[in-house]
C-alpha cells in the first residue's frame, strides 16, 4: 500500500468455522480494515469481532441499511451456498466489490444466477477458491511454465482425510456436511478440479465413480475421477474422507500429487515438500517458500491479498465468476457420469 492511499474498508458476512481463517488473514493485509462482522446469530458475530478487534457487528436483517450507511469497498461472503445470491444482489445494486466463498450456490442454475447478478451490475467479483493458491501448487505451476518438466503428461492426486468415518462425522467442525446430498465432489473435489484446470488447462472429458462409505451421512464421501485435458494429458483424483492418512497433519496439503512430463516428474508429499526427478538424473528437493500458517500453507492470505491488489491496480482476478463456472460445470459432469456410468464430454 502506498503511503497516500486510503485504507480499503470491508464488511465480512459470516462467523462460522472457516471464517476465522479469513478474518485472521484480513488482519495481516496492509491497508485493509474490516469494519463490521455480520451474522444471523449476533452473539456469535460479537465473539468473532472481539477476537479480531473489529469495532462493529450487525444483524443479518440490518445488512442493507449497513451497506447504505457505510459504503464499504468490498464485502466478503463467508456464508452457506444458499445465501449467496441474496448477498451478491445486495452488493451488486450498490456497486460494491465481492469476494464470495465456494460452493457458489446449491445448484448449477443458481450458480449461473450469482455470476450473472455480479456481471450485469459490473461489480468486481472473485470466487474464494483458495486451493490453487496453496504454495506447492503455485510452485508446480511455475515449474511447468518454465518448461522444467517438458510437455505435461499427467497429474495424479491422492487424498485421505479420515475425518468422516465415525457415526458423529463432521459434527464438530462442519455439521451441515452430514445433510449435503452431494458432498465429496461438491464440497472438496471442486477444489481439485479447479487446481487441475489451473495446472493443466481446459478439460474435455470426465469420468467419475463415487461412493458413500459412512451410512450416517447423506452424500458421497469417497471416489475416483479421471479427467482428460484438451492437450492430451490426464488427471486422476483418488479421494476419501472416510479412510485415514498416515500423515501427522493430513489437512496441511490435503494429500499428495505427482506430475509427470516428457522430461521427468515432480512429487508433492504431505509435508509440502516437492521433489523433482528429471529423466536419468537423481531426485532433488525443490527449494520454495511454504509455512504452517493460516490454512493449508496460508493460501487464504494469498487469495485475499490477490483480491486487494487487483482491486487497487484494476488488474484481472483469477477465479472470476465466469471462469469458475467452468469448474462448477466439471462438478456437474462428475455427478452425471456417476449416474450414467459413462464418460462425460465437456464442451
Amino acid at each position: 500500500m502506498k503511503t497516500n492511499e486510503k485504507p480499503m474498508r470491508g464488511v465480512c458476512i459470516g462467523a462460522g468455522y472457516f471464517s476465522r481463517y479469513q478474518y485472521e488473514a484480513w488482519a495481516r493485509i496492509p491497508g485493509v480494515k474490516i469494519t463490521t462482522v455480520v451474522n444471523r446469530n449476533l452473539a456469535r458475530a460479537r465473539e468473532v469481532a472481539a477476537e479480531f478487534e473489529i469495532s462493529e457487528t450487525c444483524a443479518w436483517s440490518d445488512l442493507p441499511m449497513l451497506l447504505d450507511r457505510e459504503k464499504p469497498d468490498f464485502i466478503d461472503i463467508i456464508t452457506p451456498p444458499e445465501t449467496h445470491l441474496e448477498l451478491v444482489h445486495h452488493a451488486a445494486v450498490r456497486g460494491i466489490a465481492v469476494v464470495c466463498q465456494k460452493p457458489l450456490a446449491p445448484t448449477w442454475d443458481e450458480a449461473c444466477a450469482v455470476v450473472a447478478c455480479a456481471q450485469d451490475a459490473g461489480i468486481r467479483f472473485l470466487v474464494h477458491e483458495n486451493w490453487r493458491w496453496q504454495p506447492w501448487y503455485r510452485e508446480i505451476r511455475r515449474q511447468l511454465d518454465a518448461g522444467v518438466l517438458g510437455d505435461l503428461f499427467s497429474l495424479s492426486a491422492r487424498m485421505r482425510l479420515g475425518d468422516g468415518w465415525l457415526p458423529t462425522a463432521y459434527l464438530e467442525r462442519q455439521p451441515f456436511f452430514r445433510a449435503y446430498p452431494r458432498l465429496l465432489v461438491y464440497e472438496t473435489g471442486v477444489h481439485f478440479l479447479d487446481t487441475f484446470r489451473f495446472l493443466g488447462g481446459d478439460i474435455s472429458s470426465i469420468y467419475a465413480r463415487l461412493q458413500r462409505r459412512n451410512p450416517a451421512i447423506l452424500g458421497e464421501d469417497a471416489g475416483q475421477i479421471v479427467c482428460g485435458f484438451k492437450s492430451g494429458a490426464t488427471a486422476i483424483w483418488d479421494a476419501s474422507r472416510y479412510n485415514e492418512s498416515e500423515a501427522a497433519d493430513p489437512r496441511y496439503t490435503f494429500g499428495t500429487m505427482r506430475v509427470d512430463g516428457s522430461k521427468g516428474h515432480l512429487a508433492l508429499d504431505p509435508e509440502g515438500n516437492l521433489k523433482l526427478k528429471l529423466l536419468g538424473q537423481a531426485a532433488r528437493q525443490v527449494d520454495y517458500p511454504h509455512e504452517r500458517r493460516g490454512f493449508a500453507g496460508d493460501c487464504v492470505y494469498a487469495l485475499q491479498r490477490h483480491f486487494v491488489d487487483r482491486l487497487r491496480d484494476g488488474g484481472p482476478f483469477e477465479s472470476t465468476g465466469e471462469d469458475y463456472l467452468k469448474t462448477i460445470a466439471l462438478v456437474e459432469a462428475c455427478y452425471r457420469s456417476q449416474a450414467s456410468g459413462q464418460v462425460e464430454r465437456i464442451a
